[in-house]
């Protein structure tokens, strides 16, 4: 931990925390295996039909949070990224007090408002406007602190017409917005956010986001944010955790907890072998087999401003090939695309023969940044239609620029992954 660290206040500290939930019965499938369950729990012996390999079931119970430790720091925006089921809104609970842990401690300092999934906290009986109120008791606020906020938490909140009415006759994006105006509104020290833009239109979402870093940046609130979208995750977060399985396999910085989630543990391979990689269920008439991909020359995947990527295929053709093209499509790490490179009418060759050629792609546009590629081999027809004949997902690349070459530092979030050429300035 770095001495930054060390001097700031702490919010919230996890030590060892563990939840475990026991596991419903569930039938083995025959009358006979049903028996065998229930002899062995009569005398005690362990469940002869209980599936094994799957780490976190023991016996008849689920570990959910298999010893996690934590450290969230005052004014800290958190990412709290994984899969499904890795047990992000398991912590979320935790910390909100839904449920107590079984095992561990933690130690929260400051008063909570939290959004876990649509709805949670609101009554469908009361308005809007009494749901304010409710949640305001809850944090320990007067009616008067409550009324001193409610103007800014309609204006948020975007259901000033509806207000008044019931919430039980909202819609999906109405509680949204409420219950995230509620949560950002009213006193606490931390916020906590799970999949809170998920539902709502992206006006409100960006609206969301900016007033969750003004919690963090201005008011020095902590936050802690749970969400699959990678995007909202750069633009909110100072820092993320990786959960897996119920435990933390990754905390630091946000770029490298995203590398680490997106499973980009090969992103410095210079070779791949994709004769066994399983094609798309799409794809319905292969007629080659992309053998092999590699960077061509190069001891490493770093390219500088000045190279080109030169990427060596190795395909076997499973019938005969005539007017072969070619798509290498460039996308970011977590698959947004980018651009994609074209070679039209290039191969002929027989059934059974194995092909290599090598492809230069010129790199000169793109800015400072990683880079993944997917390959797709394809006929045009007459009318300029592809049918694809291959796909398979491919290298990773890191374009450098050199210390002379970087006149700013680039935000890709913002401003893309390509740098246009400079416009010519006109009199």
């Amino acid at each position: 931990m770095s001495d930054f660290m060390k001097e700031r206040e702490v919010a919230i500290k996890l030590s060892g925390v563990k939840k475990m939930y026991k596991l419903g019965q569930v039938g083995g499938g025959t009358l006979q295996a049903d028996l065998q369950s229930w002899w062995a729990r009569v005398r005690g012996k362990e469940d002869p039909n209980t599936k094994i390999g799957e780490e976190r079931i023991y016996g008849s119970t689920f570990m959910a949070l298999n010893g996690i430790d934590l450290t969230i720091y005052k004014g800290e925006a958190l990412g709290i990224i994984g899969g499904n089921g890795a047990g992000k809104s398991t912590m979320l609970k935790l910390l909100s007090r839904v449920t107590a842990p079984t095992e561990g401690e933690i130690d929260i300092y400051g008063r909570i408002a939290s959004m876990l999934e649509v709805g949670t906290g609101f009554n469908g009986e009361m308005t809007g406007r009494e749901n304010v109120y409710m949640n305001g008791a809850i944090l320990g606020m007067t009616k008067a602190e409550i009324d001193a906020k409610m103007e800014d938490i309609i204006e948020f909140s975007e259901v000033r017409d509806f207000i008044d009415t019931p919430v039980k006759r909202y819609s999906s994006g109405m509680y949204v917005k409420l219950a995230f105006s509620v949560a950002a509104h009213l006193d606490s020290e931390i916020m906590i956010m799970d999949e809170v833009l998920a539902v709502g239109d992206m006006a409100f979402q960006k609206k969301c986001l900016t007033k969750m870093r003004e919690a963090a940046k201005r008011d020095g609130r902590t936050v802690l944010y749970v969400s699959h979208n990678m995007n909202t995750i750069r633009q909110l977060c100072d820092r993320c955790v990786v959960l897996n399985k119920g435990r933390i396999i990754f905390e630091g910085g946000v770029e490298e907890s995203i590398a680490v989630y997106l499973g980009n543990e090969s992103t410095t391979d210079v070779k791949r072998s994709l004769a066994d990689w399983k094609r798309p269920n799409w794809l319905v008439n292969p007629q080659l087999r992309l053998m092999e991909v590699c960077f061509d020359g190069k001891e490493n995947n770093t390219f500088s401003a000045n190279e080109s990527v030169r990427l060596r295929m190795t395909w076997e053709n499973l019938k005969d090939i005539r007017d072969l093209c070619l798509r290498i499509e460039l996308t970011s790490l977590e698959g947004v695309p980018i651009g994609t490179y074209t070679v039209f009418d290039f191969y002929n060759g027989a059934e059974g023969e194995q092909a290599s050629m090598c492809f230069s792609l010129d790199i000169s546009d793109l800015v400072e940044a990683e880079y993944k590629t997917r390959y797709t081999f394809f006929y045009k027809d007459q009318n300029g239609n592809n049918i694809d004949v291959d796909y398979t997902e491919g290298l990773c690349f890191k374009k450098v620029l050199l210390d002379e070459e970087t006149p700013l530092v680039w935000n890709t979030n913002n401003w893309g992954y390509i740098h246009m050429s400079t416009p010519e300035v006109l009199p």
